[in-house]
């Protein structure tokens, strides 16, 4: 149930017709740059949530932190 071959390659050659050829690659080619760009910023928000939580980590009552989550995931579990 899925869109096999013959579908795309029909789907694919109405969008050729209606757009043209140089336009459909500009397009396709700003939809791979738009796609590119937000792996990039999702992949640059992971970095920078794992180094605010080693930061955390760092601090002198990092430990306290800690087990003060600890005891109140207990009590809500």
């Amino acid at each position: 149930m899925g869109i096999g071959f013959r579908e795309l390659l029909i789907i694919l050659a109405i969008a050729l017709l209606i757009f043209g050829a140089k336009k459909l690659r500009t397009i396709g080619s700003d939809l791979g740059s738009a796609v590119k760009g937000f792996k990039k910023a999702m992949n640059e928000g992971d970095e920078e949530d794992s180094s605010r939580q080693l930061e955390q980590d760092k601090r002198p009552d990092a430990e306290f932190d800690s087990q003060k989550r600890e005891s109140s995931n207990s009590k809500n579990a």
